[in-house]
C-alpha cells in the first residue's frame, strides 16, 4: 500500500513538472510571437530608412543596398517638402516648455489632491475621475473655436495651451505618491513654522525624485508623439511652422510618398531618438514612480 502510494505521488510530480513546462512553453511562445508582432514593423521601418530606393519597396524586406543618405539628406538637405530640422525644433520648443507646464501643474494638484483638506475634495477627485473617462478628442471642436476667438490658433502658444490645460487631471498617479510620503514630517515641519508652500518645496518635493521623473517624462512625450491637436491648430498650411508628427504625415500623400518614403522612415527613426535616450537614463527611476505612486489612490 505504501508503494503505491509512493508510486502514485511520483506520478504526480512527474505530471506537474510537464504540465509547468508546456505552460511554461506556451508563455514563451506567446511572448515571442508578440514580440516579433512588435519588432517587425521597427525593423523594416529602420532597414527601410537606409535603403538606396526613394520610395516603397514592395518586392523585398531587406533593400539590395544600404546608404545613410538618407539620413544626410533628412537633417542637413532640406526642400520645400522635408525640413525636418525646423519641425525638430518646433517639437522640441512645444514639448519643452509643455513639459515645465504641465509638471507644474500635476504636483500641485496631486499635493493638493494628497495632503491638503478641504471641503468637497472627494467630489472634486471624483468629477476629475468621471471626466478622465471621455476621450479629448471630444472637445476639439470647441477647443479649436475657443483657441480661434482668442486668435491663438497657427501658434504654438495657443497649442501648448491645450496640451497643458488639462494636465492636471491626470494626478492621480502623483497623488499615490505623495500618499506614501509619512505625515510626521509634513506635521514636523509645520511645527517648525513652515508654510504649506515651504512644505511642498523644501520636505516633500526632495522626497519626490521617481513620481517627478515620471511625470517630466510623460508630459514631454504629449506633444512629442501627439499629431491630431497639432494638426488641428497648426492648419495654415505653412511647413515650417509645422510639428514633426505633421510634417512626417505629410510626406506619406500620395504624390510624395514615392520620392519621399525612405526620408520618412529617417525622420521616423531620428524622432524616436531622444524618446529612447531619455527612458533608458531615467528608466530606474520610472518604474519607480509608476509602482509607488500605483501602491494609494
Amino acid at each position: 500500500m505504501t508503494q503505491a502510494s509512493t508510486m502514485d505521488t511520483q506520478k504526480q510530480l512527474r505530471m506537474g513538472r510537464i504540465r509547468r513546462s508546456v505552460d511554461g512553453a506556451v508563455r514563451h511562445l506567446v511572448l515571442i510571437g508578440l514580440s516579433v508582432v512588435w519588432l517587425v514593423p521597427i525593423l523594416w521601418l529602420l532597414v527601410t530608412s537606409l535603403s538606396t530606393y526613394a520610395g516603397i519597396n514592395f518586392r523585398t524586406f531587406f533593400p539590395d543596398h544600404y546608404t545613410f543618405q538618407n539620413y544626410i539628406d533628412i537633417l542637413f538637405h532640406s526642400d520645400s517638402v522635408a525640413q525636418f530640422p525646423r519641425w525638430f525644433m518646433n517639437t522640441l520648443v512645444v514639448a519643452c516648455f509643455n513639459c515645465v507646464i504641465s509638471t507644474a501643474f500635476v504636483v500641485m494638484v496631486a499635493y493638493a489632491m494628497s495632503c491638503c483638506k478641504f471641503k468637497s475634495r472627494r467630489l472634486l477627485q471624483n468629477l476629475s475621475v468621471t471626466v478622465n473617462l471621455f476621450p479629448g478628442v471630444l472637445a476639439m471642436i470647441a477647443v479649436y473655436f475657443v483657441l480661434r476667438y482668442l486668435n491663438l490658433t497657427n501658434s504654438y502658444a495657443g497649442l501648448i495651451m491645450v496640451y497643458a490645460g488639462s494636465s492636471g487631471l491626470g494626478y492621480l498617479i502623483c497623488k499615490g505618491f505623495f500618499d506614501t510620503v509619512p505625515v510626521s514630517l509634513r506635521e514636523a515641519a509645520k511645527l517648525d513654522g513652515a508654510s504649506e508652500a515651504q512644505t511642498f518645496f523644501h520636505v516633500v518635493l526632495p522626497m519626490s525624485k521617481p513620481i517627478l521623473v515620471y511625470t517630466v517624462i510623460n508630459s514631454f512625450m504629449t506633444p512629442w508623439t501627439d499629431f491630431v491637436m497639432a494638426k488641428m491648430i497648426l492648419n495654415s498650411g505653412i511647413s515650417a511652422d509645422w510639428t514633426v508628427s505633421i510634417g512626417l504625415y505629410n510626406m506619406l500623400s500620395r504624390t510624395l510618398v514615392n520620392d519621399y518614403f525612405a526620408l520618412f522612415c529617417a525622420g521616423s527613426v531620428l524622432v524616436s531618438i531622444p524618446i529612447s535616450v531619455l527612458f533608458i537614463i531615467m528608466q530606474k527611476f520610472y518604474v519607480a514612480g509608476i509602482t509607488s505612486g500605483a501602491d494609494k489612490g
